[in-house]
């Protein structure tokens, strides 16, 4: 991973607030405890895309969870971010997610912070031909969801490495690894977040369905989230 994806999840951590180390600036984004699961799970979904090859995977898991879901395409106009904004301060609760490239989750985590909102998970996620890299930051309410990530990874195949770091900053930085076999599915990595991010609080099983099958490479370097409202 090059030098400006290394530090992609930090930047997005820390905003426009300057000077501050990853573990606290996740507590600066994140501002309160997350809420409890059972608040969680009745709130709306909102899964934010940009068009590719990632949209579909990502978004096949999101809705095999069943969640009141909700897809928007993201762009970078100001019209897109006037209205975000719009939907995070309006009075209704809610839950975001989404897997973006990495201008385009700046944008959205900037807003989200500003607007107030708790971020739960963030990840940056570089997917080349057989082989995935992952780094994590996450909070409480997203326990065992890196743990869950990875068994998924390993159950089909894919060859990985997976780095995650709590928000609370109590507990070492837990390193996972897997090696590539043959016929994985390039696009599970995506299916596989998408329904972790729309079963955070719910009760949903614990295995992701399988990716559908596409002749697109799911590769490139993205970045996914949760924020509660």
């Amino acid at each position: 991973m090059d030098a400006n994806r290394r530090f992609v999840l930090k930047s997005l951590a820390l905003s426009s607030i300057a000077g501050l180390s990853m573990g606290s600036s996740v507590r600066a984004l994140a501002s309160t405890t997350a809420a409890p699961a059972t608040a969680t799970a009745v709130k709306p979904v909102l899964a934010l895309v940009n068009p590719g090859a990632a949209e579909s995977v990502f978004l096949h898991g999101a809705m095999a969870v069943g969640s009141r879901l909700q897809v928007q395409r993201v762009g970078r106009d100001l019209g897109f971010m006037l209205d975000f904004e719009r939907q995070l301060r309006s009075s209704q609760p809610m839950r975001v997610i989404g897997l973006l490239d990495d201008d385009s989750a700046t944008l959205v985590v900037d807003i989200a912070r500003s607007a107030g909102a708790r971020v739960q998970w963030l990840g940056q996620h570089t997917a080349e031909a057989g082989f995935t890299r992952h780094h994590v930051l996450n909070t409480d309410i997203a326990e065992g969801c890196s743990r869950q990530l990875a068994r998924q990874l390993h159950a089909c195949g894919l060859g990985f490495s997976l780095n995650e770091e709590r928000q609370n900053g109590t507990m070492a930085p837990r390193q996972l690894a897997g090696s590539s076999r043959r016929g994985s599915r390039s696009g599970q990595w995506a299916t596989s977040i998408g329904y972790l991010m729309a079963s955070l609080g719910t009760r949903a099983a614990t295995t992701a369905p399988l990716a559908p099958a596409t002749n697109r490479p799911v590769t490139g370097s993205f970045v996914s989230f949760s924020i509660e409202v």
